[in-house]
């Protein structure tokens, strides 16, 4: 069962949970030494530490920015292939006739080599959403503790490319496969063959013949594009320096915090001596606030940073992919009892 999360406040605040109970324990510890060991020396001004957390905010926001960008054109690349594989659907069906055939071919023999090519159009897809579920070194997000709470399973963790494969080819088409490492490169490879092979016989006109070549070509176009966010991470250097970074900030807070929540209470002393006296405690919840806001967002942009990582904010390649195999199967008039359901999705709406 695929899962998918919808974020409510709670449900963040929980996925926060324990980096907010450790921003608790640090202002909670300074707030302590301030107040009973009379640590009033312990301080740093708030210039410095102004400028680290502009740099902070800065660095987060350019993370964000960039994380957004990769999931924005991993949605437009998997859009592109929805289009494309309608397209590649139609003129397959509409192409392959008689009209030019050196020698007449059955309607079921036409059907035939239709569907064969319509098949292997879904199997690359197949492959294509395997290999993007793949995982790689610097795909950490899933193993997160609080991710993991969410037991996120995408179709691609429950079973195997060869087993979802043989759905949908020939054993000749499984065995060319066997010798290639990428194996939806080489179906669309399989996929072209195919097709001259059909011009050959006249059952595909020239002239379609180069219309859905070059729509393999769009084809191989948008699985580079997809590969090519899937294998170059977002920069590491970025990455590392600013969770640094915005851990340096965090930790520093405290040290300008206290004091002058401290030195605001000595000013209402005068007027309110009990107020005055136990306003340092009010830095706690400004304190978690604030750390919780830096560190929320950095979070927010690590999540992002591979679109097809597998977690709950991901794009939702395996729902695309089996929704495109749904409309091609059903405009090839194949039996709705043969035709595959969408992955069943559950929607958390509470923890």
């Amino acid at each position: 069962m695929y899962t998918k999360k919808i974020f409510t406040a709670k449900q963040m605040a929980i996925w926060t949970r324990y980096e907010t109970l450790f921003f608790l324990c640090i202002i909670t510890t300074a707030v302590a030494l301030y107040y009973f060991l009379d640590l009033h020396w312990l301080r740093i001004p708030w210039t410095p530490l102004a400028l680290i957390g502009t740099a902070v905010a800065f660095v987060i926001g350019f993370q964000n920015n960039s994380a957004y960008g990769r999931i924005w054109e991993a949605r437009k690349i998997w859009g592109g292939i929805v289009n494309v594989s309608r397209t590649f659907g139609m003129f397959v069906q509409d192409m392959t006739t008689n009209e030019h055939a050196l020698e007449k071919y059955s309607d079921d023999e036409i059907y035939a080599e239709v569907k064969r090519l319509t098949h292997r159009h879904i199997a690359w897809m197949t492959a294509l959403r395997h290999a993007m579920r793949a995982p790689r070194l610097w795909e950490t997000q899933t193993q997160h503790r609080t991710n993991r709470e969410w037991n996120v399973n995408p179709p691609e963790k429950l079973t195997t490319l060869d087993d979802d494969l043989i759905l949908y080819l020939t054993e000749e088409d499984i065995e060319y496969l066997k010798t290639r490492d990428n194996k939806q490169t080489a179906l669309l490879y399989l996929q072209s063959h195919h097709l001259r092979k059909l011009k050959e016989k006249g059952l595909i006109w020239e002239f379609s013949f180069l219309e859905l070549e070059g729509v393999l070509k769009d084809l191989f176009d948008l699985q580079g594009k997809s590969e090519r966010i899937k294998n170059f991470p977002y920069p590491r250097q970025f990455a590392t320096l600013n969770h640094f970074f915005m851990w340096v900030f965090v930790l520093l807070l405290p040290l300008a915090l206290v004091p002058q929540f401290g030195e605001i209470g000595m000013e209402i002393k005068d007027v309110n001596p009990i107020i005055g006296n136990l306003f340092v405690w009010f830095s706690i919840p400004f304190y978690v606030i604030v750390s919780w806001i830096f560190h929320t967002m950095e979070r927010i942009g690590r999540t992002g940073e591979n679109p097809f990582e597998g977690t709950a904010n991901d794009v939702p390649i395996s729902t695309i992919a089996r929704g495109i195999e749904i409309d091609l199967r059903q405009n090839l008039g194949e039996d709705p009892d043969q035709i595959p359901s969408q992955f069943p999705v559950r929607i958390f709406t509470q923890f």
